[in-house]
């Protein structure tokens, strides 16, 4: 007995826990839907440039990092990993009151904006070390593919329903700048609104007993030093010098649509929703397969197809090229980011997660800011193309083909998991693609026959 439960109370109160997570989780990718996906095309409607534009996707990201070096004594001083996760939501919610405001603030709109994006963030990263400890907790190391698996897709559909309606509106608000306004404004109140209820359900949740460990003297240097040359440090060395090399050519992308394409808000909404479809399509596969055969193999295929993303954007302008293109990034990055969150985890154990994911968090929005500053310095002395964006998509690609050469090699699974070859693990990958795999598997069964 622990906690002053029974082990099957215990049992239950974590399933329950975990059926509160999806809707928490679904909420938060309603306000990710109905605001987040679209701060970039407000902070084009405000007329911003591109260096207020690298800004506005890299310097909240880096704060927001720095923000979780205070998280372990954010926790203790709650008493509650529990309370102070849902207050965090909570002042992150009302962020899109300022955030909408902005339009009043005249030149200095989109500065301002910059500013509260970075609040916005900070509310939200604060957290995230004590809502990965909590987590951690609750999904068993051996179902955590599966279990993140359904729950990505789930909250990936309810983003994409949200997304496709923010776009609607937006749409049907797009003659002229206040009525644009008020469109934007709609959709940030639904945001607010969602992320209400997405405290709601956390607030629902059991929360195992935990002590916070934090280990005096750890500044970053010593934990960069004491992880060196460890698995968990080759992991965050990759990560970060990835989100690096993403982060040079990530905040250009709409800018690329609404500026040089010249897309109307329905058709921008309709190629980033395409995105969010195929990953929540996605998810529960790479799920499944990464808890049969590990992190390292799917990290590995994600690692190496990722850089090949940016460097198509540069062939075609078409949106049904851009569409299809959609789907393949998130095929690909679905399976990127549900294997990178389970890497993490599955590296770093109950005592030293919050810490450890505090500090790569840290180095992770410092080669986030890094790279939107360079990629905006590049964009705005780049004459290469037409359009100013196509340079830095390839440059990004390039880097990104480096870095997984140079660090993925170096990776190890650190749970037992079956063995399989590259060749072999890539169709298994494609017979597990819907519809494609029913193919594959009527095919294979005709042929035994």
């Amino acid at each position: 007995m622990r906690n002053g439960l029974s082990s099957e109370k215990k049992r239950k109160l974590i399933k329950k826990s975990l059926v509160f997570s999806i809707f928490d989780g679904t909420f938060h990718s309603m306000m990710v839907g109905f605001g987040e996906s679209f701060i970039s095309a407000f902070a084009i409607f405000l007329k911003a440039t591109n260096i207020q534009l690298g800004l506005l996707s890299s310097l909240p990201l880096l704060l927001g990092s720095l923000s979780q070096l205070f998280s372990i004594r954010l926790i203790k001083k709650f008493n509650s990993r529990k309370k102070f996760i849902v207050t965090s939501a909570l002042l992150q919610a009302f962020m899109y009151i300022p955030i909408a405001l902005v339009f009043f603030f005249g030149t200095l709109r989109v500065f301002h904006l910059i500013v509260f994006m970075c609040f916005y963030w900070i509310f939200f990263m604060v957290l995230n070390p004590a809502w990965n400890s909590w987590m951690g907790d609750l999904v068993s190391e051996r179902h955590r593919g599966l279990y993140f698996g359904r729950r990505n897709r789930i909250i990936g559909f309810a983003s994409f329903i949200t997304t496709l309606l923010a776009g609607f509106i937006l749409q049907r608000f797009a003659d002229g700048e206040m009525t644009q306004y008020i469109g934007f404004v709609l959709i940030f109140s639904l945001a607010l609104g969602s992320r209400v209820m997405s405290a709601f359900f956390l607030s629902k949740k059991y929360e195992p007993k935990y002590r916070p460990v934090e280990e005096k003297g750890l500044s970053v240097f010593s934990f960069i030093k004491r992880v060196k040359g460890s698995n968990f440090g080759v992991l965050i060395l990759y990560l970060c010098l990835i989100n690096f090399a993403v982060y040079m050519s990530a905040p250009f992308f709409a800018a690329y649509m609404l500026y040089d394409l010249k897309m109307s808000y329905m058709t921008f909404t309709i190629v980033n929703a395409s995105l969010i479809i195929s990953r929540f399509i996605f998810m529960p596969m790479w799920g499944r397969i990464s808890d049969q055969f590990g992190s390292k193999k799917v990290l590995a295929v994600t690692g190496f197809t990722i850089p090949l993303i940016p460097i198509l954007w540069v062939l075609n302008a078409d949106v049904a090229y851009l569409i299809i293109l959609q789907l393949f990034s998130g095929f690909v990055w679905s399976g990127f980011e549900l294997i990178s969150f389970n890497f993490v985890l599955d590296t770093t154990t109950h005592d030293n997660r919050a810490t450890f994911v505090s500090y790569y968090s840290v180095l992770n929005g410092v080669a986030i800011f890094i790279g939107g500053v360079i990629g905006s310095i590049i964009v705005k002395y780049n004459n290469v193309f037409w359009s100013k964006y196509l340079w830095i998509f390839i440059v990004s690609g390039v880097l990104r083909y480096i870095i997984g050469i140079l660090l993925i090699p170096r990776l190890r699974d650190v749970r037992s998991v079956d063995g399989i070859d590259y060749p072999h693990f890539f169709i298994k990958i494609v017979t597990n693609i819907p519809t494609v795999g029913i193919f594959f598997n009527m095919v294979t069964f005709r042929k035994k026959r």
